[in-house]
């Protein structure tokens, strides 16, 4: 849709990220904007927004489901949601990628009974409840998307079917027993902000 506005936080991509999205701009409206740590790029395109809803994914993320966006601003609408997810795959790994990913999936889930959490990878969320909650910590090496979402009410946050198409890129250069490491370590330490601000997790943004 040629009304749809896209903002590109682009970091000094070398794999032709701005060239592939330009591609498009005959159908949407992109627009290439200053990145960095993905908490800042990701405030700076929520800055230039003026929609009641804001969509955060990662640059390598396909959606699985073409009805998946369109449920999910419906959902976050009738539900007076402030934020909507959904289940991550990686179609092209191994069966250890599909398999951690399932287990991403189902602690997702769980969490919305108890202290929810999403990936930047999808968010869905509103507006002004993104506003009121300061955006994402910009001096957070990793986890911003864990941190701002584990702020928001279980009663406002929903898990919608469909799915998006993840990498493996992250595993490739880390090691799976790595990111199992990060995770349970996120999970340890939520609530911390200075722990995730931390220099000794500069490795995990040079894998991003």
């Amino acid at each position: 849709m040629r009304d749809t506005r896209v903002f590109l936080a682009d970091a000094g991509s070398t794999d032709r990220t701005v060239q592939i999205a330009n591609e498009f701009s005959g159908d949407l409206q992109i627009s290439v904007i200053q990145g960095g740590l993905p908490s800042v790029g990701r405030n700076n395109g929520a800055r230039c927004a003026s929609s009641q809803y804001l969509l955060f994914i990662d640059a390598d993320i396909e959606v699985a489901d073409r009805t998946l966006l369109r449920r999910a601003i419906h959902l976050i609408k009738a539900r007076s949601l402030h934020c909507v997810t959904t289940d991550i795959w990686c179609r092209d790994g191994g069966w250890l990628d599909s398999l951690l990913y399932c287990g991403n999936n189902i602690v997702q889930r769980i969490s919305r009974f108890h202290r929810p959490f999403a990936t930047g990878m999808f968010m869905l969320v509103d507006r002004s409840a993104f506003v009121a909650l300061g955006g994402f910590d910009e001096q957070a090496l990793y986890a911003e998307d864990y941190q701002l979402t584990q702020r928001i009410h279980r009663s406002r946050f929903r898990v919608i079917r469909g799915g998006i198409y993840s990498t493996n890129r992250r595993f490739r250069k880390m090691g799976h027993a790595t990111i199992v490491r990060y995770f349970l370590k996120t999970a340890f330490h939520s609530g911390q902000r200075e722990y995730f601000r931390s220099k000794m997790h500069q490795a995990y943004w040079e894998a991003y």
